[in-house]
């Protein structure tokens, strides 16, 4: 084992502070890695304040990780000492079940392994990316191409591919209308990738306070939800609507923007339940679905796609000890579009 500089959290109700973690030793079939920086998610807030679960603290968080490969073990062959890479939410998984082999790791049979708050299959805590340095097997370690800045690229590990897996899925493309619920850190994203792939995108927000920026990120139009007349204006336009929100919606209201066969895909993490009639969707045969980051492949295709349509998160660096007031940022929606931390200041 080796410790690492770190922030981490003590609690859940105390502030982020300068810590160590431990990281084990490079494995055969290990890649270290030496992170320059990691994004900062929402899901970092839930978890590091125990609201999705005990927690066994102290713990680091961050699964939105660039940096440069610093050594290998002898065995490995996809990645060399130099190269830039990824690490998104997940670091190991079974293998063996059908959803492993079928390359989708995120929904392993046998449990996921994230890349903090989990017990890796050797036994060891998984700490994220607000560290300078992790070891991760190499088969969950993704290239970043050389089109990509590593600041810009930081976010797509988590929100880039939390978004271009539904819309890959269920089809954007040239002739398909998207419409993107909310504008954050998830939904802008959404915007760029659905309008790289050639759809007409609408960005369904509460207010219009966005629009500008939602026009400039590919959006082809902007609508206010607190406007009754949108829903009754929009009725039945929509192949896709991705949600990207973590509040409760009127689930029927958005489904009425469907069109035939259209389908409504939640990627947003809502506190409580949400409800729907059942003559929502068997009216014009349409779909509610969810949808939870991708797996390693696809994760490489959507950086590979984003590095070739010069797609890029909107960031906002900051330097370690401003992580704490991020946060705080962050729940006040007060973010264009995804705070990430250059991690050279944890020193």
């Amino acid at each position: 084992m080796s410790t690492v500089n770190a922030y981490a959290a003590t609690s859940a109700d105390a502030p982020l502070v300068p810590a160590t973690v431990e990281r084990r030793e490079v494995g055969p079939r290990d890649v270290l890695i030496e992170i320059k920086f990691c994004g900062i998610c929402h899901s970092d807030i839930h978890h590091v304040r125990g609201e999705w679960g005990p927690v066994t603290y102290p713990v680091a968080p961050g699964h939105e990780i660039a940096g440069v490969v610093a050594e290998v073990g002898p065995q490995v062959t996809r990645h060399a000492v130099g190269d830039r890479v990824g690490v998104g939410c997940m670091v190991n998984s079974c293998r063996e079940c059908p959803p492993c082999r079928s390359g989708e790791e995120q929904y392993c049979l046998n449990g996921t392994v994230f890349t903090y708050g989990s017990i890796d299959r050797d036994g060891t805590d998984t700490n994220g990316g607000y560290t300078t340095h992790i070891v991760v097997d190499e088969d969950f370690v993704v290239g970043i191409p050389e089109g990509l800045a590593l600041d810009e690229a930081a976010p797509l590990l988590c929100a880039g591919i939390t978004t271009y897996s539904p819309l890959k899925r269920w089809g954007a493309g040239h002739g398909k209308k998207v419409a993107v619920v909310g504008l954050g850190g998830l939904g802008h994203m959404g915007v760029k990738l659905a309008h790289a792939m050639g759809a007409e995108v609408t960005v369904l927000s509460q207010s219009l306070k966005k629009q500008a920026d939602g026009l400039r990120l590919g959006a082809d139009d902007y609508y206010a939800t607190s406007d009754p007349g949108t829903f009754e204006r929009l009725a039945g336009t929509y192949d896709i609507i991705l949600n990207t929100v973590s509040a409760k919606l009127d689930i029927d209201a958005y489904l009425s923007l469907l069109a035939l066969d259209g389908a409504m895909v939640n990627v947003g993490a809502p506190p409580e339940p949400l409800s729907l009639n059942a003559f929502s969707v068997m009216s014009r045969r349409r779909s509610f679905a969810g949808s939870m980051i991708g797996g390693i492949a696809e994760t490489q295709e959507m950086l590979n796609f984003c590095a070739g349509h010069g797609v890029g998160a909107e960031i906002e660096p900051i330097p370690a000890e401003k992580i704490n007031e991020a946060y705080e940022r962050v729940l006040g929606s007060d973010v264009r579009y995804r705070f990430v931390i250059d991690i050279s200041t944890l020193g």
